[in-house]
């Protein structure tokens, strides 16, 4: 298992992405939204100290996590299926509070993480 510091969770969309990053030593939360841009998301996340991001599983694939990856981000993709939501939870969706549940998550390493493929493998 890797050591982070700081969690960052990602709520990706086709033409967006929103993303919150939590330290659990201060409790600090910092949070930012981009267009569907690795290069931007990756600037952000190196600027927090070891910085570990998750996304869920689901139809936008693996690029973004090969894609931060390559740019030095630990990336995970965790199973949606194994994610639990508070019942209270499931009727106040939204972006922002997506990714930050995904950090918080993360933080308590309660992701399980989901296996990336390669491009080749993915398109077949």
């Amino acid at each position: 298992m890797s050591n982070y510091v700081t969690a960052i969770g990602l709520d990706v969309h086709a033409r967006s992405i929103s993303a919150c990053a939590f330290d659990p030593m201060t409790g600090e939360v910092s949070r930012a939204r981009f267009g569907y841009d690795p290069a931007s998301v990756a600037e952000w996340a190196l600027g927090f100290e070891s910085p570990k991001a998750v996304y869920e599983s689901g139809p936008t694939g693996f690029h973004l996590c090969r894609a931060l990856r390559a740019l030095g981000v630990d990336c995970a993709v965790g199973a949606v299926s194994k994610m639990h939501r508070p019942a209270a939870d499931r009727g106040r969706k939204n972006d922002r509070r997506d990714a930050e549940w995904l950090a918080r998550l993360l933080a308590c390493r309660n992701v399980v993480e989901v296996w990336v493929p390669d491009e080749r493998t993915e398109a077949a």
